[in-house]
């Protein structure tokens, strides 16, 4: 492996002119699918795992504004290009698709200009960070829908559990009528390590000269590695428990139930456990009036896993219950000949991975297209939105803003 040199000395030159669009290449069912990975971390390697027990892919390149995660992930890829700039990964032509697994703030851009450049694109949860990098992401997605295919990765929605639930809401009046969701996701941590914190990445390697800092924090910050490695702090980069919890939850009811946007979002909490510098909250509570007239509620802590991480969507004649199991549970007052049932399908960690390739071998749409992402990161913004506010917002449909 070059110095750092070999990474960020491409970056000080810069990159000349616009990424030119090569059409996506129509792929056979024994096609091999080339992708590149742009954000190597930990989710990036997670993701990279997905694609080599994946049928008939291979990552070729990966992108990273930071050298010494590039070299670990070519380690698990020998042979594969490695670029300091995501720009110079789209330059390859001979990539078919892209992952994206950067902090939210950094999806926007990487997104819109792989689109421009003819590749497909995985694109991990939240699908935006802001309003503004979300319609702009639409837009982008737009011109290019009829030829690239857009999976957003909220893996829940290639689970198993989808057709247990679609087993369970047939007959249409088995359940009733649906008045509400009620979502939680409760963990905890040994005392000594706060939720998401990461001290041993804080080496002597994070540094200014192996990190490409100005490609990370937009807003002129000194250097920060505390930042850079704990990003899901700070508001800046992300929205907390919201974009990194909830949105997962949401996303798979939302696909089920062909949930729309939120008519208003409340959100309360704040940091009551762990006071170690993060800006999002440890505890919090959300409530979304949903206009198919049923309320959905999510809570989560950091400091109490009894309540785990469960679902139970609430209606008159029965209620489906999702942990590791679905379960449903008749309202004996309403349904007294109904048995309890328990839901069979099983599904495989790569499924959703797999399910994007499939989806790009066959130009189908995908478990998580774009629409769906993007109903569910309008919902999470508008509850951050109601945090930073302090009181309820509602969403205008006809300017598609949140007020």
């Amino acid at each position: 492996m070059d110095s750092r040199r070999h990474f960020l000395g491409k970056v000080a030159s810069g990159l000349a002119g616009t990424l030119a669009s090569v059409p996506a290449r129509a792929l056979g069912a024994n096609d091999r699918i080339r992708l590149g990975i742009i954000g190597a971390g930990d989710r990036g390697l997670e993701l990279l795992n997905q694609i080599r027990v994946s049928e008939n892919a291979e990552v070729a390149a990966f992108a990273d504004i930071y050298t010494k995660r590039l070299e670990k992930a070519v380690g698990f890829a020998p042979g594969a290009a490695s670029y300091a700039d995501y720009r110079q990964l789209l330059e390859d032509d001979s990539l078919d698709a892209v992952v994206i697994a950067t902090p939210p703030h950094l999806h926007a851009e990487p997104f819109c200009d792989a689109l421009d450049a003819g590749r497909h694109v995985y694109l991990e949860k939240t699908l935006a960070h802001t309003l503004d990098d979300a319609k702009r992401m639409r837009a982008a997605f737009a011109k290019h829908r009829n030829r690239q295919i857009v999976q957003v990765g909220h893996q829940a929605c290639s689970f198993g559990h989808m057709a247990d639930v679609a087993q369970f809401l047939t007959p249409a009046d088995r359940v009733g009528k649906i008045s509400a969701l009620v979502m939680r996701n409760y963990r905890n941590t040994p005392r000594h390590k706060p939720q998401w914190a990461r001290p041993a990445l804080l080496t002597a390697d994070v540094n200014p000269q192996n990190v490409a800092w100005n490609n990370f924090d937009r807003g002129g910050r000194a250097f920060d590695a505390n930042r850079l490695i704990h990003w899901r702090y700070f508001w800046e980069y992300a929205g907390g428990g919201v974009s990194e919890n909830m949105s997962q939850q949401l996303a798979f009811w939302y696909r089920a139930l062909g949930l729309q946007i939120p008519r208003a979002a409340t959100m309360s909490g704040g940091i009551y456990l762990w006071n170690d510098g993060r800006e999002t909250p440890d505890t919090m509570d959300v409530a979304l009036d949903q206009p198919e007239h049923m309320l959905v509620s999510w809570s989560s802590g950091f400091g109490n896993n009894q309540l785990g991480v469960t679902e139970d969507l609430l209606g008159s004649h029965g209620t489906i219950s999702r942990g590791n199991h679905v379960r449903y549970t008749p309202q004996k007052v309403n349904r007294p000949e109904d048995a309890e049932r328990m839901g069979r399908a099983s599904h495989l960690p790569q499924a959703h991975m797999q399910n994007f390739l499939d989806a790009i071998r066959a130009h189908r749409e995908p478990n998580c297209p774009f629409e769906a992402g993007w109903r569910v990161t309008v919902a999470c913004l508008m509850a951050v939105e109601s945090y930073h506010a302090g009181r309820t917002v509602r969403w205008n449909a006809e300017t598609e803003e949140i007020v």
